[in-house]
């Protein structure tokens, strides 16, 4: 459920499938300031990558540090329009761990999203990388 104020709209498609735990789409209402958030990753505040073979943690750092972000930016999570989710991996199990904290972190503001799994990531150590972009009235 969206902030009364908020001016993105998630949009559900009757035509397909309604198991998947994310809209379809999403648009934004009126005119709007795009925020683009860079891939946000698992690093503390020294740089360093936090707990290295946990992809969980990971994702709830990535998650962390995307909070800090759009903040800083005048946006919080439910002003997202669209994530991107990177799991280096080749196991389903990893995909899904972290889909799971990114998705408990939105709550009912199931954005549209789509989750890779990817072969490297930039960092030593990292497995998550989360993008998004966020909409905000201008």
């Amino acid at each position: 459920m969206s902030r009364p104020d908020s001016i993105v709209r998630l949009i559900r498609a009757d035509a397909l499938t309604d198991t998947a735990p994310y809209a379809y789409a999403a648009t934004t209402d009126g005119p709007a300031r795009l925020v683009f958030a860079a891939g946000s990753c698992p690093l503390d505040e020294s740089g360093a990558t936090v707990a290295p073979g946990d992809v969980a943690a990971q994702a709830r750092q990535c998650i962390a540090n995307l909070v800090t972000a759009l903040a800083a930016a005048e946006a919080t999570l439910e002003d997202v329009v669209q994530t991107r989710v990177l799991v280096a991996t080749t196991a389903r199990q990893d995909l899904v761990a972290a889909w799971t904290v990114v998705h408990d972190a939105f709550g009912e503001h199931e954005v549209p999203s789509t989750l890779h799994g990817v072969t490297v990531l930039g960092y030593p150590d990292q497995l998550v990388e989360v993008e998004a972009v966020a909409a905000l009235r201008p």
